[in-house]
């Protein structure tokens, strides 16, 4: 049986829920307005476990625990473990600029100013596809580094007494394919082409350790597409039942509250008397309506939305769900028509109120002096648009094997 090292001291969960909500502010999808983050997120995990909106490009899942375990061959110190990891990845930004494609490359704006990393980035991903197999956060791992180093000196002597004493002391899985020639320090051209290899083991990855998730579907199944949303993926038919619901429910939570972020910008383009973002938000109101009416997924029992998120990782609090719900009833009562509804617009301010306090653009200024426009606007879509991009970076290399056999 294997054994694997943790660390209770802190709680890696609570950590990584942390740095999400840090990350926020960086993601596409992040202007969560109204919160409803927990389900947002909920949704995204189930459909695309080990991913977030903040991942580029498909082999930072190899170029982290290649830096890592480059570290722990030369038996780098606690002391020096974090720093020397950093020079690292930040060495690694300037051979992947000298693609052509270099798209997504960390660091290639802000230089050595990257405030976060890609192993933080990539951290709990890593963790949720098995590629990392020890189970802490990323600090405790640099801060531990030394008692890894003791454990695996323990177990050589323990192998020489009697190997049925073998304790494994993996941290990295043991058939992460080899780096490129010269990695780390001696590579002038990094690309983020996957090799065969590579593409074949972060496949099995994903299909042993996330085998019933749409995401595993269509790495296995699937060609790369270019959709707006994954519920108009051309092979929507051919996912499993629980997929389809799973997706069902993820179209019919997302334009359901689609309207209430039209409606919550609207509110606060009158009370700013910005006349031209008025007449654009009562014609996104307008449309919303109308998708709104043409959504099948709408008459879905709201009670599904619940069981089919919960117990996901996430905190959906009564006050979110109360919120959910009114605006839900809200909708079906006016059939969509919010847009002059005293109701609608009451829990909305009320909705943004209770979760900034003194903070609320409705009471507070300069926050609305702050405001873009369009807070919150883009339709929530799972990480859809990114993960196209490490599908389309898996399949590629996936290809590449075909070429070969073919």
């Amino acid at each position: 049986m294997t054994s694997t090292i943790t660390w209770i001291d802190h709680d890696p969960a609570a950590r990584e829920r942390t740095l999400r909500i840090l990350s926020l502010f960086q993601e596409k999808e992040s202007r969560d307005e109204l919160g409803l983050g927990a389900l947002r997120d909920s949704f995204s995990d189930a459909l695309f476990p080990g991913t977030n909106t903040i991942q580029t490009r498909l082999r930072y899942m190899l170029f982290i625990p290649w830096t890592y375990t480059n570290l722990e061959k030369k038996k780098i110190p606690t002391e020096k473990f974090s720093a020397k990891a950093r020079r690292i990845e930040m060495d690694l930004v300037a051979p992947l600029l000298e693609n052509e494609d270099n798209g997504g490359v960390f660091g290639k704006m802000a230089g050595n100013n990257l405030k976060r990393l890609p192993s933080s980035v990539y951290w709990s991903g890593l963790g949720a596809w098995g590629i990392r197999q020890i189970n802490c956060s990323q600090q405790e791992y640099h801060r531990h580094i030394d008692d890894i180093y003791r454990r695996r000196n323990l177990t050589r002597d323990c192998l020489e007494d009697d190997a049925d004493t073998l304790v494994q002391t993996h941290t990295w899985h043991t058939k992460v394919p080899p780096p490129p020639k010269g990695f780390p320090g001696k590579i002038k051209k990094l690309s983020f082409d996957l090799e065969v290899e590579e593409a074949r083991f972060l496949l099995d990855r994903l299909r042993l350790s996330q085998g019933d998730s749409l995401l595993t579907w269509l790495a296995l199944k699937s060609k790369p597409v270019d959709c707006a949303f994954p519920w108009e993926h051309p092979d929507y038919k051919r996912f499993s039942k629980e997929q389809r619901q799973l997706l069902d429910y993820g179209k019919f939570f997302s334009t359901l509250m689609h309207g209430a972020a039209f409606l919550y910008n609207l509110m606060l383009a009158e009370l700013a008397d910005r006349k031209e973002l008025v007449v654009t938000h009562r014609k996104n109101l307008e449309d919303w309506r109308s998708r709104f009416k043409a959504c099948h997924p709408a008459a879905l029992p709201l009670k599904g939305l619940w069981e089919i998120t919960e117990g996901r990782g996430h905190t959906i609090t009564r006050q979110t769900r109360t919120f959910v719900q009114a605006w839900h009833s809200r909708v079906v009562a006016t059939r969509g028509r919010v847009l002059n509804d005293k109701e609608s617009r009451r829990m909305v301010e009320n909705r943004e109120k209770q979760l900034k306090g003194a903070r609320s653009r409705f009471v507070n200024a300069r926050a609305r002096d702050q405001w873009s426009g369009e807070a919150g606007t883009r339709q929530l879509s799972y990480r859809w648009s990114g993960v196209q991009i490490l599908l389309a970076d898996l399949y590629a290399g996936l290809k590449k094997g075909n070429h070969a056999e073919s």
